[in-house]
């Protein structure tokens, strides 16, 4: 059985070993140990890469959690995908939101910047 350390998952996924045990500390990696070695499995390495995945999607760790514990192997996830779809749905929804505050954002900017300009042109 293939078995990996905290440091190949850092270095395989690009992230701190730090990170890597506040992901167990959360329970959502489950290593074995070795003395004071943890030694992950190769569903922990799934594990991790999901929970990853879901955080550059925008996701909480607890809404991963509960997306990665809904896998059943050999099933349709028929509940889990349902479960993924909200969450990518529900961030869209909040990233569009962010994009229309950016642009009224740069908008009020843009005006103020255009006054500056013109009372420093009728002062000049």
């Amino acid at each position: 059985m293939t078995q990996y350390s905290i440091s190949q998952l850092s270095n395989e996924f690009d992230v701190s070993t730090r990170t890597i045990r506040h992901y167990e500390d959360m329970r959502l990696l489950f290593p074995t140990r070795r003395g004071q070695t943890r030694i992950y499995s190769p569903s922990d390495r799934v594990r991790l890469k999901l929970i990853l995945r879901g955080k550059r999607l925008g996701l909480s760790l607890d809404d991963s959690r509960e997306i990665i514990d809904m896998y059943e192997p050999g099933k349709t996830n028929v509940d889990q995908l349902k479960k993924l779809i909200d969450a990518i749905q529900n961030q869209r929804i909040k990233l569009v939101q962010q994009l229309d505050d950016l642009s009224m954002l740069l908008k009020d900017l843009d005006e103020a910047e255009a006054n500056c300009i013109s009372a420093l042109k009728a002062d000049g």
